[in-house]
């Protein structure tokens, strides 16, 4: 008889945002024709930007001309694409090496892809409170997992130290969900102990676009010595509203070598063994976002979230809750009133003002007690539910 891989039965009983909906749904089934307030799930809520819109219809005509037409694609990345992303590192002061990018469907799917490059041995250690599918694509593969706690004492930013001795390290900043971020001298104390243990750090740049202040690292590259520790994965979902069009990027160091062999030489080998590669149509959209015109698009449209960041941290600074982030990510991580669970706090706002967000508990047993919002829902939407909070709460 055939045997499944028994680690799905170790995995938690449904997915977070999986159990979400299942609560919300199950509230408008009871109330239809309720309006929900959404600011759980991370999902954008702006159109893509004309520059990209434009590039989007061009590449559909190209597939219409014999002459224009794409086929199949470079299962790395189109040369175009990744030509745009390492200009676009360049004009930030990394230098990198447009073989050293590679294009992906987005951070979701490269995140568990990724897992590849590693033996079933090795220890993945996550930092927690932690975007959920780091520890559950772990678990579906049999590895040993480190949960490694953060709290309000060091602001929800670890420092390295013994107990995090592990083979592959996740960091993610702007962090999901707390909204906290690593600033220069703090990564790199971790690209120092990745170097000095061996470990690779798989760093989540999934929201760096976000970035307001000078001292907070876009890229993990632009720390010296990560180039021998580090892979990163960056998303244009949350950049420039790809939800819906995935599109992403990894960029591995050719100098990033274990035992003897080059982790961006196997990605090669991974990706031309298991992937086609991505459309031309969606990598010609992708493209244009790194166009001086189609930073302006994207940088208008985050100016839009970054507003709902600030009506909603306005109403917290007035109800005097505690919460961290809504500065440089589109979260905002805050403690439930009252002494309130993460779950109760979920349902309290659901029956009571119809709105939405995220309990902490799913993101680790340290998000107990804490609870997140996401900044993407529209600005009438972002209003209504922080006026509402503060009428509920104050």
């Amino acid at each position: 008889m055939l045997k499944p891989n028994m680690h799905y039965a170790d995995l938690a009983e449904s997915y977070l945002f999986y159990h979400i909906a299942q609560k919300t749904n199950a509230y408008l089934e009871a109330h239809p024709g309720t309006h929900l307030y959404r600011m759980g799930i991370g999902d954008v809520s702006l159109p893509l930007c004309a520059p990209v819109i434009r590039a989007l219809h061009e590449a559909v005509d190209d597939q219409a001309d014999k002459t224009r037409f794409h086929g199949y694609m470079p299962e790395c990345g189109a040369p175009f694409f990744r030509k745009a992303v390492a200009e676009h590192y360049r004009k930030r002061g990394v230098l990198l090496s447009e073989d050293e990018v590679f294009v992906s469907s987005g951070a979701s799917d490269e995140l568990g892809d990724i897992l590849d490059l590693f033996d079933r041995s090795a220890v993945a250690m996550v930092m927690e409170p932690a975007y959920p599918a780091y520890v559950d694509a772990n678990v579906m593969a049999g590895r040993k997992i480190i949960h490694f706690p953060s709290g309000e004492e060091n602001g929800f930013l670890p420092e390295p130290r013994e107990g995090a001795a592990a083979d592959i390290l996740y960091i993610c900043s702007p962090n999901n969900p707390t909204g906290a971020v690593f600033d220069r001298k703090q990564l790199k104390a971790w690209v120092d102990f990745a170097n000095q243990s061996g470990s690779v750090i798989l760093f989540d740049a999934a929201y760096e676009a976000f970035i307001e202040e000078d001292d907070v690292p876009h890229s993990i590259f632009e720390i010296e010595g990560a180039r021998t520790c580090a892979i990163e994965i960056c998303s244009l979902s949350k950049t420039a509203g790809f939800t819906g069009t995935r599109l992403g990027y990894t960029v591995i160091p050719e100098t990033l070598i274990r035992c003897g062999m080059s982790l961006r030489d196997m990605w090669v080998r991974n990706r031309t063994t298991k992937t086609n590669g991505v459309s031309y149509i969606i990598q010609k959209g992708g493209a244009a976002v790194f166009t001086e015109e189609g930073q302006r698009g994207i940088r208008e449209n985050i100016g839009v979230y970054k507003k709902n960041a600030r009506v909603l941290m306005e109403a917290l600074d007035m109800l005097g809750i505690r919460y961290c982030g809504g500065k440089n990510a589109p979260y905002i991580w805050l403690r439930c009133p009252g002494g309130m669970g993460s779950w109760e706090f979920f349902d309290y706002l659901l029956e009571k003002i119809q709105v939405v967000g995220t309990p902490g508990e799913g993101f680790g047993s340290c998000g107990e007690g804490y609870f997140r919002f996401s900044t993407f829902g529209s600005p009438e939407d972002t209003e209504k539910a922080a006026e509402r909070l503060v009428s509920l709460l104050k």
